[in-house]
């Protein structure tokens, strides 16, 4: 089958691997429906992580159970699927927490930009619709997976509540995934910092209530002004920069949380700074086993299109345009269809 290698900086090819078989009695195989590109999919893809060998790239997915291993209760051939990109068994105590992302037996889905993928811990990591689902809600679902459990993570941590004001840092996947999480947990204003219209506009549809644009000091300082001079209740970091983390902080109030999601990529905290902002933090990767079943549900009533944060579609042949156009900008995020 064609699948997604990437052999170092800016090498992205398609081509033919073996199919995926059964390993462990746990594991199931799944007929992918689609695949995308994700924004930390772009880490090693400028050089900013090392790749050792051929990487296997992909780990947002949904699609159909082809097969399963002899331990697997919770799911059959035949049923439509959504897993997290975090691989966990659902029964360990930081599981049973709410941290499937911590699972004592956690692994990082791979080689899901294919037809087919090798999902294990299937009973803990997948989650079955209760029919198969239109073609037109396939992108939201896939949405689900991994973007839009982040976003959602995000506000989680951060403690969006009924009316609060919120600043969205990154104005990528995730932080208009943000933007949309915090308008479902009823955020009052939504303030996206975004320099790019495309972007904004799609911020503006999923909730966002106030744009912007400057960045570094001119953007906290104007933060500042839309709140009076007092800063967001809860600030969502989506990006994973030292910029982007010093404005987050600087632009949370006193007792603001802050929940950050961007992969973190030399960032490093002043402790003296830290004591005197009073505010809480709390990010790492997004426990979306977590929020599967309630996200699902919200996409199959149509009560949320997280699908629209995908504005450019190609086939797995063409993937490496789909992360030439994520780098350059021409694309938030491409959707590949196999």
């Amino acid at each position: 089958m064609l699948a997604t290698m990437l052999y170092g900086a800016g090498d992205v090819r398609c081509e033919e691997v073996p199919e995926p078989k059964i390993i462990h009695p746990t594991d199931a195989i799944i007929r992918l429906s689609a695949s995308c590109i994700c924004g930390s999919d772009l880490w090693p893809y400028r050089g900013l992580n090392d790749v050792p060998g051929p990487m296997a790239m992909g780990h947002e997915y949904c699609g159909i159970v082809e097969e399963v291993g002899s331990a697997v209760t919770s799911v059959r051939p035949g049923q439509f699927v959504v897993g997290s990109f975090c691989i966990s068994d659902n029964t360990c105590p930081n599981c049973r927490f709410g941290f499937q992302s911590s699972c004592v037996q956690r692994e990082f889905m791979t080689g899901a930009q294919a037809p087919l993928a090798r999902v294990p811990l299937a009973d803990g990591t997948l989650v079955a619709t209760p029919a198969l689902p239109p073609d037109d809600l396939i992108p939201s679902l896939l949405a689900v997976s991994d973007v839009l459990g982040t976003g959602w993570y995000a506000a989680d941590a951060a403690r969006v509540r009924e009316g609060s004001t919120v600043v969205v840092v990154g104005d990528g996947a995730v932080g208009l995934m943000g933007v949309l999480a915090a308008k479902q947990m009823g955020a009052g204003r939504i303030i996206a910092m975004s320099r790019h219209k495309t972007r904004q506009d799609l911020a503006l549809e999923f909730g966002a209530t106030d744009i912007v644009s400057e960045r570094g000091e001119k953007g906290v300082a104007l933060v500042k002004e839309l709140t009076g001079n007092i800063g967001g209740d809860s600030v969502l970091e989506c990006v994973g920069t030292q910029e982007s983390m010093a404005q987050a902080l600087q632009c949370a109030r006193p007792g603001a949380m802050i929940g950050f999601v961007g992969v973190p990529h030399g960032v490093e905290f002043d402790g003296q700074s830290l004591f005197f902002a009073q505010v809480g933090l709390m990010g790492g990767p997004a426990p979306v086993r977590r929020f599967l079943p309630h996200l699902m549900e919200l996409v199959l009533a149509r009560k949320i299109n997280p699908g629209k944060v995908f504005d450019l579609t190609l086939p797995l042949s063409d993937a490496a345009e789909g992360y030439r156009a994520m780098d350059e900008r021409r694309a938030i995020k491409t959707l590949l269809r196999v």
